[in-house]
C-alpha cells in the first residue's frame, strides 16, 4: 500500500519491539553467572576490608551487602527470575521486564512478601 494507509510491521501486527514472555536458558544461565560473580566480588572486598582479629569490616556498606544481602546458591528459583510488581496481578513481574534488568540487583523483597 502506499500513502497515508501505508502497512508497516508496527500497523499489521501490533507493538513493534516485543519481550519474550519469559526468560531464555542463556540469558538465566547468564543471570546466575552474573549473580555468582556479584557474590564472589563481594566476598573478596569483605575478606580484603577485614582486619585479622575483626568479624566486620569498617565499611557499613559492605558489611551490609556480606551480611544481609542472599547469595545465588541459597535463593529459590522464583526469587532469582522475577521480581516484585504492585501494578502486576500477582504481584510479580519476570526479572527481563524490568529496565536495566542486567546492571541492577532483585535479591530484596519488600518486607512482608
Amino acid at each position: 500500500m502506499f500513502g497515508a494507509f501505508k502497512s508497516t510491521l508496527a500497523a499489521q501486527g501490533g507493538y513493534l519491539w516485543k519481550k519474550a514472555p519469559r526468560l531464555s536458558m542463556p540469558q538465566k544461565s547468564r543471570l546466575k553467572q552474573r549473580m555468582r560473580l556479584v557474590d564472589q566480588n563481594i566476598d573478596v572486598l569483605y575478606q580484603s576490608l577485614k582486619a585479622a582479629g575483626e568479624e566486620t569490616t569498617n565499611c557499613k556498606k559492605i558489611d551490609a551487602l556480606y551480611f544481609n544481602l542472599p547469595r545465588e546458591k541459597d535463593m529459590v528459583a522464583r526469587d532469582k527470575y522475577t521480581t516484585f510488581d504492585k501494578k502486576v496481578k500477582g504481584y510479580r513481574k519476570s526479572v527481563h521486564l524490568v529496565p536495566k534488568w542486567t546492571r541492577t540487583t532483585f535479591r530484596e523483597n519488600p518486607k512482608y512478601f
